[in-house]
């Protein structure tokens, strides 16, 4: 797994989001972006860590943050999840892990014993002009607004 670092420029990379309109890297020139790679629509610690960004959108936006969150869960997953909690952003539908690959946050991991390949929470802040700003590996569901902000 080649996760991208701070200081990467992040490749172009292009997903549908849970109305099927295509999202774009590109979309956001000039934007600054956080990119959050969560395990599943509708789990609880996704679902906790999706709710804490929607709580505290306005103050994100207001520090100038886009978001767009990630998974590999199908359009139909993703327009549920957001619909149940009213999230202001786009959900990717990455069924084909495009940009799961592209950010490298594919592997392995262990879950109560269990050893299986799926997508590590982790989530990315990219500046105006693409480039990694900081990464964010312990995300902590229920403060992760507060994590961006700092």
């Amino acid at each position: 797994m080649n996760t991208l670092q701070v200081g990467d420029k992040v490749p172009n990379f292009i997903s549908s989001d849970q109305h099927g309109n295509t999202v774009a890297l590109s979309d956001f020139k000039g934007k600054k972006l956080v990119v959050f790679f969560y395990p599943a629509a509708s789990t609880p610690t996704c679902t906790v860590e999706a709710c804490n960004l929607r709580d505290h959108y306005k103050e994100l936006q207001d520090a100038g943050y886009e978001i767009l969150g990630v998974s590999k869960d199908t359009e139909r997953k993703q327009k549920n999840f957001s619909d149940k909690y009213n999230f202001p952003f786009p959900l990717l539908a990455d069924t084909d892990r495009e940009v799961i690959e592209t950010f490298g946050v594919w592997g392995t991991k262990k879950f109560m014993g269990r050893v299986y390949d799926g997508i590590h929470r982790k989530s990315f802040v990219i500046n105006e002009e693409g480039i990694v700003s900081k990464v964010i590996d312990k995300v902590k569901s229920k403060e992760h607004a507060r994590q961006i902000l700092d």
